[in-house]
């Protein structure tokens, strides 16, 4: 998974927690960070300072991701987005990609375990299919800071299992007695980095899987490996996955 990699010059824009941790695992893996955009420095996200960056890494807002990854494709820039909730704009994005020769990696979870706990629960949707007594909940947990609700992680498993099971229709945030919803439930406490626990419970037994993430490090190096591998991808004109990244 650790493979070699040659050093890197990177844009880190966006300076919150996240971005602390990816500059501390970026700096450990010898790669060096010429421009960094925090909320104070906005402007200075422009293709003259992107010119001496090999890729960008990108973990800020839903209100303005997409100027963001725009901004750094239209300067030649392969560009990760770890930010949820934008997606509507996510068509524009790889035509864009498509026109510029660019290369964009985007994940709802740049955790490595978690997007194996994604292929385990696409699977088991599956298997579920054949086997109506099964009703099945997700329910999320985060930290109180979260933006979204329910997570981008959660809603990616959502859709798997909607995609696994002809039973459901579509989701729904909240409790539901209607039998074709998948009822997702979001909480918000104090100190968790992300639990993620998918239920299946028929009259006899209930089968759980579920994540629950440590802290943020391993959504950090999920992040530095995305760009570690898009740095040669330059003229790709194309977007990027964790099933690339991964070999799934």
């Amino acid at each position: 998974m650790y493979y070699f990699h040659h050093v890197m010059k990177i844009a880190l824009i966006g300076y919150g927690k996240m971005g602390h941790e990816i500059e501390r695992i970026l700096v450990s893996r010898g790669h060096t960070l010429p421009l960094i955009i925090d909320l104070n420095n906005t402007d200075q996200l422009t293709t003259e300072n992107l010119a001496g960056c090999d890729v960008a890494i990108e973990f800020t807002t839903p209100a303005t991701a997409y100027g963001n990854v725009v901004t750094c494709l239209e300067a030649g820039i392969p560009v990760v987005c770890g930010t949820t909730a934008w997606l509507d704009k996510l068509p524009e994005v790889t035509t864009l990609c498509e026109r510029t020769h660019g290369a964009f990696f985007y994940a709802s979870n740049y955790s490595v375990g978690v997007n194996i706990f994604f292929a385990i629960n696409r699977q088991l949707a599956q298997m579920m299919n054949r086997f109506p007594e099964y009703d099945v909940t997700l329910n999320e947990v985060h930290h109180v800071q979260k933006k979204d609700a329910p997570s981008g992680t959660a809603v990616t498993l959502a859709e798997d299992i909607l995609a696994g099971i002809d039973r459901k229709k579509s989701w729904f945030l909240g409790t539901t007695t209607d039998a074709d919803k998948l009822e997702v439930t979001a909480q918000r406490r104090a100190m968790v980095p992300g639990i993620h626990t998918v239920v299946w419970e028929s009259d006899a037994d209930i089968i759980t899987i579920d994540h629950n993430a440590k802290n943020r490090s391993g959504f950090a190096m999920g992040a530095v490996l995305a760009a570690e591998f898009l740095a040669d991808k330059r003229g790709a004109g194309k977007v990027f996955g964790m099933k690339d990244l991964l070999g799934f």
